[in-house]
Order: C-alpha cells, then structure tokens, then sequence
C-alpha cells in the first residue's frame, strides 16, 4: 500500500477551498460560540462532552480549535450533512428525543427538531438529495418496530410528515445509496425500550439486516439478513462509495470469546453479503465492537475504528482484505482526508491524522477535558 503521509499546507489549501464561497458569506446568526472562519481552513462536525460535563455538537479544524459550537440538552451521537445546502442535523443518542438543525458557518440559528410521542432517535439520520426532507432512524418502542421518520425541514419550523417501516428492529445508521433513490438502513435487530434504558431485550432471537429502501414510496425492496450462526452480530455502522457496495460495522452480543468478522460489505447488485476478517492474531483483541466506518476520499481505502480495543482498521475496498491496524486509545470518529488518510477523533480530546496506517496516528490536537462522541463528519461546499 503507498504511503499516505499528507502535506499539511497543501491539505489546507485543497481540501478548505470548497468551503471558501461559503465562509465569505459570513455568520448572521448563531446560538452558541462562532470564531472567525479561514476560508483555507477544511472543517469537521462532531458531536462531544465538554469540560464542564456539557454536552455539545462542534465544528472544528485540524488544529483542534473550535469554529463553531451549538449547545445540546444530552449527549449527540452522529451529525448528517446536507451534501446541497452543507446544514447539518446533529441528533441524540439513543434514547433521546431530540436533534440540532444548524448551519456550521452560522448565517442561521439553530433549530430543533423534537421526536413525536411513542418515538425516539437512534442517533443517525439522511438528507433528501435537495435538503428539504430528513429520513430519522427511529424506535416504534410499544410495538418494537423500527421505523424512518421523515421530516421536512423547508420551512422555519420542522414538520414531522410521515414515517416508513424500517425493515427491521433497532433500525441505527442509513445513507443515501448514489443513485438518489434509495436508502440503506442498518437494522441492528436489538430491541430496546426507552424505559428500560439502554437493556438490550432480545438477544436471543436477534435478527439484525440491511433494507434497501425507495425513499420516495418508503418502499422495502429487499432486506438481507447477516448469515444465521452471526444472528447476535449487530449491524450498526456504514459507508457508501461509488463501487456499488455498503461497508457495514458489526457490536457482537454473544460470549465475549467468540471472534466473530466484524467487518461486512454488501453488494447492491447481487445482494450479496460478504464477511471481512482480519489475522487471528487481532480477532481476539477488538471486544467485538465497531465504532465507526469510513471510506477514504479515493474511495480504496475502508477505514473502521474499535474504539474499546484502542484500535483503528484498514481494509482494502476493492476486495475486503485486511491493510492494516494501528492503535489509538478510545478511537472512534473518522473522516477522509486527501491522499488516502483519515483524520481520527477519541474520547481524550485528541485528533489525530491517520498518515501512513503501517505506522501511528499522529496527534495533530488535543483538548483537555473534553471527549469526542463516537462520529466525526468532514464539511463540503454547498
């Protein structure tokens, strides 16, 4: 594999240009706390916990500093970009009731978007191709029905206008497929209850899968289950390239010395589902939990984070196979950065760039006191 060291300076002047038309513009409005914006500076969302036991989603740089921050009531989970209109939606961890609707360069205030009765978030969420509508993953938690909430977002206050079968239980991530039609919806098949906590309630007869969804009609055009021995192999992270295949994390729920693949890929022509190992001497060692998936931005690369095992994984995308691994205590969030390499948050403030994955991540910040939830997005151009 080439190495993937980056120039930092040609980083920022590459990867920031985009971003550029839209800082020029200016904050008008913001709730929270806005720095300048330097329109070379490439910028990233995530959620976190501050210092002070606040929680918080956050737009920062490479160097760690925060540009923008937005207060939250709890603790955030993932945060969807709107690939049109670069607002973004932060949303709650399961089993929280709320999500953030901002605009990371601040020219308007946030706005929030409160699950109905009887529903909660699962913490990940999906913008129609022209940003007017979101597609929530959520928890029909009286009938233990997994359901997308569908949201439109046009106007000065969000409406929750209707809703869809998820294909499963515990529906957690979904994506928008490249052909602006479909969704992917991870059902991790966990049942949960709001009153119950986070008690996982089924895992006996678990039966986690991937919908393919018509996101106009809501239509399910085919689940696929995870092979019968991996029916406690949760299905919960995923990332989308152009190839035609998901890359799927996996959070295992049986005994804790079984090393089950937690890696998947599916291929959306055949429907076929693939399992991805690693060596057996790193199978035993990542206590059964992916955290995060990425792909890089030239698409070769998946990139998955176990954040319990201090671990950072790399495969190759044209055909699963194991690159390499790399350790990082509490790693989970990851975004691409050019060349190949990713840049890595934990939950001891630190960001780190992925440089070459035979070797250590370099530290590039770290915030005392604060940790970062377990997703980090990369911003585009609107």
């Amino acid at each position: 594999m080439r190495s993937t060291g980056i120039d930092r300076r040609q980083l920022l002047l590459g990867t920031g240009a985009g971003l550029a038309a839209l800082a020029a513009r200016g904050p008008t409005a913001f709730a929270g706390d806005m720095l300048a914006l330097d329109a070379q500076d490439p910028l990233f969302a995530a959620a976190r916990r501050e210092a002070d036991g606040t929680h918080s989603v956050v737009v920062t740089g490479l160097d760690g500093m925060t540009r923008a921050r937005v207060p939250l009531p709890d603790r955030g989970h993932d945060v969807a970009v709107c690939p049109g209109t670069g607002r973004c939606l932060v949303f709650a961890r399961r089993p929280g009731t709320f999500a953030v609707l901002f605009d990371p360069l601040g020219r308007s205030a946030p706005v929030t978007v409160t699950a109905v009765p009887g529903r909660h978030f699962y913490g990940h969420g999906a913008f129609s191709p022209d940003g007017r509508l979101v597609f929530a993953t959520e928890n029909d938690f009286e009938t233990s029905r997994g359901v997308i909430g569908v949201y439109d977002l046009s106007g000065e206050t969000p409406v929750r206008v209707g809703e869809y079968w998820s294909g499963g239980i515990g529906p957690h991530d979904i994506l928008p497929l490249p052909d602006g039609k479909t969704l992917v919806v991870a059902n991790g098949g966990i049942e949960t209850h709001p009153d119950r906590d986070r008690e996982k309630l089924n895992i006996a007869t678990m039966r986690p899968n991937i919908a393919l969804i018509d996101r106009p009609s809501g239509s399910i055009l085919a689940t696929i289950e995870a092979p019968a021995h991996l029916h406690r192999l949760s299905l919960r992270h995923m990332a989308t390239g152009t190839a035609g295949k998901v890359w799927i994390g996996g959070q295992y729920e049986g005994p804790r010395d079984d090393a089950p693949p937690l890696i998947a890929s599916l291929d959306i022509a055949s429907g076929r589902l693939a399992m991805h190992d690693v060596p057996d001497d790193l199978a035993g060692r990542l206590a059964n939990y992916v955290g995060s998936v990425t792909l890089s931005r030239d698409g070769e690369v998946v990139a998955a984070s176990c954040p319990r095992a201090g671990k950072v994984l790399y495969f190759k995308a044209a055909d699963g196979s194991f690159l390499a691994a790399q350790n990082r205590v509490d790693a989970c969030g990851l975004a691409p950065l050019d060349q190949g390499a990713f840049l890595i948050s934990d939950g001891q403030g630190g960001l780190s760039d992925s440089a070459d994955p035979a070797g250590a991540p370099a530290l590039l910040a770290a915030t005392p006191g604060v940790a970062w939830d377990n997703h980090l997005v990369a911003l585009g151009p609107a």
